[in-house]
């Protein structure tokens, strides 16, 4: 089963992910809107004065799911991940995570003009560290599959 490929397929069908953030052992969860690049880095945009900004800021360990909605009785399928996220700094990180936000999102070129104002909307990047598959992929049932591959 080419769990990588399942990743890819499901994770361009919807354009929002729950994030999860925890500080002082109180955990969080958000809905942002994301996008990707090639090596399945995962970039959003998020004011520095909301709760997930600052918990990421005092602890970056995030973990979250891209799940597409699904109807009562339908098998759900999600994809799940852990990892480290950063705010970008102007420069080729910043500027990639806006191309690939801009290309996804079909997002306004203003908004790497808002990131340079520290009260703008600021870019993320979720560095992976792995990648799950939660759903009935084969006649067993739900399982969980864990991608095999090294994303770092």
């Amino acid at each position: 089963m080419d769990i990588e490929k399942i990743v890819r397929e499901n994770i361009n069908k919807t354009v929002h992910m729950s994030l999860a953030t925890s500080k002082d052992n109180k955990p969080w969860v958000c809905e942002v809107h994301f996008a990707y690049d090639e090596d399945l880095n995962l970039y959003f945009r998020s004011l520095s004065s909301r709760r997930h900004s600052q918990e990421i800021a005092a602890n970056p360990s995030v973990a979250g799911n891209i799940v597409r909605q699904h109807e009562l009785g339908e098998y759900p399928l999600g994809v799940y991940f852990e990892g480290v996220a950063e705010p970008l700094s102007p420069g080729p990180d910043q500027q990639k995570a806006f191309e690939c936000i801009k290309a996804r999102l079909k997002a306004e070129d203003s908004i790497l003009e808002d990131a340079q104002n520290p009260e703008g909307h600021q870019f993320y990047k979720i560095t992976v560290s792995k990648y799950y598959v939660f759903g009935k992929l084969d006649d067993t049932g739900g399982k969980k599959y864990e991608l095999q591959w090294n994303i770092n």
